[in-house]
């Protein structure tokens, strides 16, 4: 098979050395090549210049914001997007059952067949994952700010810093516009699901595939602290949590407005926009070598 492969060597925990990943790879795939990114949007622009030279296959090897700039590349085009997880959450690569050691995923891979995956946008902005705002969305805002200042990368910073904003996390009022009907919500967290958990197995969105056609909205209502807390091992478990913690429906677009400016992110990706954000989804426009 004709494949790229494109390595983000500063993803995850620990650095991935391009030798030794290079080696793994030759020894599954000889004829393959290993590319290096350079920066944010390199993944895109490898992607980009192989699907236009007619690659099989583009195999990205990194987190989940590496995953995302790989596809964005690959879609609506012939060359499939296979995925190496070296993230910290590793929510969409976990999904598809290809966790594990280097030469172990790559030996999935060897076997893995072509099927077509939905490809959720925000605000044009693809996602393959999930998307939303809310709780989730100030914590990876903040830890974008927190990161670029000290350097700490990594869950447990991340897990850190959550643990202390949500005692102090006050949701602001959106308006949300789900097929014509207007809603008017202060939600912990409202979350487009294209998958069904955000990484370490934190459940969000049971019911959800890749290739449905819908996106699963849901929304985790702003409870008493007490019953958030009571309700996060049914999330680990896959189960509905208890105290209608949360409501979900199935969308395949939705408006969201507010007063002030909008933190949302898109595959664990901070971004923030004025006041807008719309969410859409492309059924089955995005090919996935899945094991």
């Amino acid at each position: 098979m004709n494949m790229r492969f494109i390595l983000n060597p500063v993803s995850g925990n620990k650095p991935l050395f391009p030798e030794d990943v290079r080696a793994h790879i030759q020894a599954d795939f000889p004829s393959a090549e290993l590319c290096i990114t350079q920066g944010p949007g390199h993944a895109t622009q490898l992607a980009q210049e192989a699907a236009e030279q007619n690659y099989q296959a583009v195999v990205a090897i990194g987190g989940d914001g590496t995953i995302n700039e790989t596809a964005k590349g690959l879609i609506d085009s012939q060359t499939a997007l296979g995925i190496i997880p070296h993230g910290s959450g590793n929510g969409f690569a976990r999904e598809l059952g290809l966790m594990g050691p280097l030469p172990q995923v790559l030996s999935k891979l060897k076997e893995a067949v072509i099927q077509p995956c939905d490809v959720g946008f925000a605000n044009g902005e693809p996602f393959l994952n999930l998307a939303g705002v809310g709780f989730e969305a100030a914590v990876a805002w903040q830890f974008m700010n927190q990161g670029k200042a000290t350097g700490k990368r990594g869950m447990v910073p991340y897990f850190t810093l959550a643990a202390q904003m949500f005692f102090k996390y006050q949701p602001p009022v959106v308006r949300v516009v789900l097929n014509g009907k207007e809603h008017r919500w202060a939600p912990l967290t409202l979350v487009f699901a294209n998958n069904r958990q955000y990484g370490s197995h934190f459940i969000i969105a049971p019911q959800a595939g890749i290739a449905d056609g819908q996106l699963d909205m849901v929304l985790v209502q702003n409870k008493p602290k007490w019953q958030l807390a009571a309700a996060v091992p049914f999330f680990f478990m896959g189960q509905k949590p208890p105290f209608d913690v949360t409501a979900s429906a199935r969308v395949q677009s939705a408006v969201i407005e507010s007063e002030q400016d909008i933190l949302y992110h898109i595959d664990g990706e901070p971004r923030k926009t004025a006041r807008h954000l719309e969410i859409t989804l492309s059924p089955r426009v995005l090919r996935l070598l899945v094991p």
